[in-house]
This record gives C-alpha cells, sequence and structure tokens, in this order.
C-alpha cells in the first residue's frame, strides 16, 4: 500500500491540476492546490473529451457526473467551403464506445473544471487554496519545501515529496523555477462564442459536432444540451492582441463565405471573445522533485482536441508513479519518458490538421475527395492510436 503520509503540492486549479489531485488522493496521498484566483474560474467555451481521457475521468468515479452535463454526439459533420451538405458524417456515439470502450463527449469546459473540483471537495486528503497571493518553491535532497502567501496576508511554509506546476501556458513553474522557455505565439487565433439553440437550428445539428472547412480558416460547432447553447469556435489566423481589441473573427479577405457562416457570424454578433493561440515546446519537464503537467508542459493548437485529454493523461501516468517512487525525481524522469513522446505526436498531427483543414483550391478538392472516399469509419483506425491509449497501463500502474 502507497505511504499514506506523502503530501504533494499542485499549482493550479485547472483540469490537468484537479484531475492530477484526485488521481494522487486515490492512492492514498494528500494534497494541496494553489489557486491565485478567488474560486473556480476556468475560460473559454467547450472542449471535446475523447475516449482515452473519458476512461481517465470514469476512474475516478466521475462517469455519471460528466454524462449529466455532456453530449455524446452521434458524429462529426464536415463541410467544406461553400456545400450545402457534408462531405460524410464521421461516426461518433456508439461506434467510439464499441470500438475504444468509452464515450466520446463534448461539454462546456467550465463544467468539467466544477465537477472535478466538487469531486475534490468531497476528498478530505485535498486542500484547494484559493487567492494565493504567491509561491515559492525549492526542491531538495527529501522533497521540497513551498513557501505561500495566503489570501488573507499569511505566509506559510510547508514541506512535501514533490511540487507540480499544473499552471498552464504561461506557467510561472516552467518560466521561472525551471528556467524553461516562454510560450510561442504562432499568429493563430481562436475566436470563441456560445449561441441559444433557437439562434443555430436552421444551420447547424443539434445532436452532432459540425466542421466547416475553408481556406485559412475553419469553424468548429458543437452543442451544449446542457446550457441549451452551441459552442462556435472559429480558427484563423489574427494577431496577439486580437483579444484587446476585436469583437468579431478576422476572416481572409476576397473569399465568399458559405450561408451557414454568415448566418453564425449574423447570430453572433459582436459576442466573440478572441483568444490567441500559444504553444508550449520544451525538453525540460522537471527538476529535482519538481515538474510540469498539461498545457505548463506541452500546449498545442487545438486542432486535434485534444488539450485538455494529454492533460487528463498527464495525471493518470503521473499520479502512480509519484506514489509508488521512493523519489519523485524518478517518478518525474519516468513520466517524461513515457509521455513526451506520446504529446510530441500529438502536437504534431494537430499541426497538420491545422494545414489540411486550411487548405486552398485546388488542393482542398484533392482533400476532399480523399475525406468522401473514405467514408464516416475511417478516422476509427487512423486515430486509433490516440483513441484507444490506455494512460494507467503506459504508467505501469495496477491499481
Amino acid at each position: 500500500m502507497p505511504d499514506t503520509g506523502q503530501s504533494f503540492f499542485i499549482a493550479g486549479a485547472g483540469i490537468s491540476g484537479l484531475t492530477l489531485a484526485l488521481a494522487l488522493a486515490q492512492r492514498g496521498a494528500r494534497v494541496t492546490v494553489l489557486e491565485r484566483n478567488e474560486r473556480i474560474s476556468e475560460f473559454g467555451a467547450g472542449l471535446q473529451i475523447s475516449p482515452n481521457a473519458r476512461r481517465v475521468l470514469d476512474r475516478l468515479g466521475l462517469d455519471a457526473a460528466v454524462a449529466g452535463c455532456s453530449l455524446e454526439p452521434t458524429g462529426i459533420d464536415l463541410f467544406p467551403r461553400l456545400a450545402n451538405t457534408p462531405l460524410t458524417t464521421l461516426a461518433l456515439g456508439p461506434a467510439m464506445r464499441s470500438r475504444f470502450g468509452a464515450p466520446y463527449v463534448v461539454m462546456h469546459r467550465a463544467d468539467l473544471v466544477e465537477t472535478l473540483y466538487e469531486a475534490a471537495r468531497r476528498v478530505s486528503a485535498i486542500n484547494v487554496l484559493f487567492g494565493v497571493r504567491q509561491w515559492d518553491v525549492v526542491s531538495h535532497t527529501r522533497g521540497v519545501t513551498v513557501s505561500i502567501d495566503t489570501a488573507e496576508g499569511e505566509a506559510r511554509t510547508s514541506r512535501g515529496k514533490a511540487f507540480i506546476g499544473a499552471d498552464g501556458v504561461h506557467s510561472q513553474t516552467r518560466r521561472q523555477v525551471l528556467e524553461g522557455p516562454d510560450a510561442r505565439f504562432g499568429n493563430r487565433v481562436a475566436w470563441r462564442t456560445l449561441l441559444p439553440f433557437d439562434a443555430v437550428r436552421d444551420h447547424l445539428a443539434l445532436d452532432r459536432v459540425t466542421v466547416l472547412f475553408a481556406p485559412d480558416h475553419h469553424v468548429v460547432c458543437y452543442p451544449l444540451p446542457h446550457r441549451q447553447q452551441v459552442n462556435i469556435a472559429l480558427f484563423a489566423r489574427g494577431p496577439s492582441g486580437a483579444a484587446k481589441t476585436d469583437t468579431a473573427p478576422i476572416l481572409p479577405k476576397g473569399q465568399p463565405i458559405s450561408p451557414r457562416l454568415a448566418a453564425l457570424l449574423a447570430a453572433a454578433g459582436n459576442s466573440w471573445t478572441a483568444w490567441p493561440l500559444y504553444t508550449v515546446t520544451t525538453p525540460v519537464w522537471h527538476r529535482g522533485h519538481i515538474g510540469l503537467i498539461g498545457d505548463a508542459a506541452h500546449a498545442m493548437v487545438p486542432f486535434q482536441a485534444q488539450g485538455a485529454a494529454m492533460g487528463i493523461e498527464d495525471a493518470a501516468v503521473l499520479a502512480p508513479l509519484l506514489v509508488d517512487s521512493d523519489s519523485a525525481e524518478t517518478a518525474f524522469a519516468r513520466y517524461a519518458e513515457v509521455r513526451q513522446p506520446r504529446v510530441g505526436r500529438v502536437a504534431r498531427t494537430s499541426l497538420n490538421n491545422g494545414r489540411i483543414f486550411h487548405l486552398s483550391w485546388p488542393m482542398s478538392l484533392a482533400r476532399d475527395s480523399v475525406i468522401a472516399a473514405q467514408g464516416p469509419n475511417a478516422h476509427l483506425d487512423r486515430l486509433s492510436w490516440l483513441y484507444g491509449h490506455d494512460a494507467q497501463a503506459a504508467s505501469g500502474a495496477t491499481h
């Protein structure tokens, strides 16, 4: 049995941090989560939870909670520019369950964070500290010493086995503690909005995901029945300051848009929020008893919808290694060895998808012909390495 006296610190109460906290506590550890915000606050809109991530959440006892605030879409409609009918509808729903043993769902990001937080609140071994003004961590021979300035202005110092930075794309842990690189902006922006069902039901299927291809941009839409809204994300080139200056997407000039996209733009008006897309590439995921997880280690473009899933997988691999290893340094080294090749492959796949989605004529005709010829089930084989992955098995964990 693991040592129930083990204590861990996590910076960041987002998806990766809370999943790791639950996974550690499930193995008998005590966890303190340090969060700068005064309450749970997850920006963004929707996200997709594929089977490789869902099985991790299910093993944490979250199956019913996730099912209660998500949609299991029946498929993905793929529309080329100006088309009235989809090239194909990629099979999800029962096909995903049958092939990979877990569902593929879409949900609001805030609902997943709230689900994780509510689960953590029910675990006495997890303490989430909000409003943390500042923290410092030092790695030494037997673990870490963490100094915390609390919301009440108190200063406290504690010791633990390890410190994990789950503090996102602009991670303090990566940049300052591990002296790693800043995140990189690739001139890509995601414009996001949420629209009520009634505003889009004539233009989008409300039981499926919709993807609209176009030269130099694409749109991903999926329903959130729990909120009676549809998440709309439009991805295009744009400046890093777009979030501060623009209230509507910047589309390539001189190109006609489909009636479907025109209707979505009209319904959304100026309700869009721009999110500059940053990526993180660093070979250093740990030093001593301090490590990284999720976007802090490997933020990627979202064109395979795997950013959150990779952080969830990270937690499933890292938690048993940390608890079962005598040394957190050894655990982090094994974790990096297991995870870096996989997240690198996912990041490359995501980047390549963006190129494919944004092809111009005549290359777009070749893309569309291939998609139509492959049919609705080809992705189940092509992405079996992704969706069929069992992160817990990859860690060597048996419990």
